[in-house]
């Protein structure tokens, strides 16, 4: 068995990667890494006007994600990350440019740039997707409250979701484990919890 292991939780808006990235660091001991969100200086201006704000934001989770991704070569303990650096490229770049969001060269720009850094970092073990339908994501996104993620919409959101299957897909960079969202309730439910526990041991003994 490896001495450690690096396991990504990737998803949607709302699907559960933070919940579930608590939990799977207090039932394996693993340490757990969150994405920038409350602490974001982009996030607000984004959401009230994406167009001018979308090079920023990328920009700068681009550069929070290899900077934690660096730092886990270094460490001994083993990780599991909420969302990763290859998300901020395959998924929420490309869209922003597919919808006019982002300059042409804005977006060449971000791909070279991304390019560059992901060829120093080493990929995870395993990635664990958290497939949600649109209502649902809603659903979670409206419960949580945020302010600044009231102007989402059904329409971005499935966009989102068009690129993560696409995404999905073609990964091949590590184990892939992929679990129907809509249908458990790792939160509330220990015996959904313990079906994605037990998916995870069986891939852990593959690495």
């Amino acid at each position: 068995m490896p001495k450690k292991y690096y396991g990504v939780i990737a998803g949607n808006i709302g699907s559960g990667k933070s919940s579930l990235t608590q939990l799977l660091g207090k039932e394996f001991g693993w340490t757990p890494y969150y994405e920038s969100v409350d602490d974001n200086p982009y996030l607000k201006d984004f959401y009230a006007d994406m167009k001018r704000w979308s090079f920023h934001i990328q920009i700068y989770f681009l550069s929070k994600r290899f900077i934690h991704q660096k730092n886990f070569l270094s460490k001994e303990e083993s990780i599991i990350q909420d969302r990763s650096i290859y998300e901020d490229a395959e998924i929420f770049a490309r869209n922003l440019y597919n919808i006019g969001m982002m300059e042409e060269r804005d977006f060449r720009n971000y791909c070279e740039l991304f390019a560059a850094m992901t060829s120093y970092l080493q990929p995870p073990d395993f990635l664990i997707y958290l497939r949600s339908s649109v209502p649902e994501l809603q659903r979670k996104i409206s419960q949580r409250g945020r302010e600044f993620e009231k102007g989402i919409t059904a329409e971005y959101l499935g966009q989102l979701n068009s690129l993560y299957e696409s995404w999905i897909r073609r990964y091949t960079a590590g184990k892939l484990l992929i679990f129907e969202a809509d249908i458990l309730d790792f939160i509330n439910r220990r015996e959904d919890l313990e079906r994605i526990i037990q998916d995870i041991h069986k891939t852990l003994t593959t690495i």
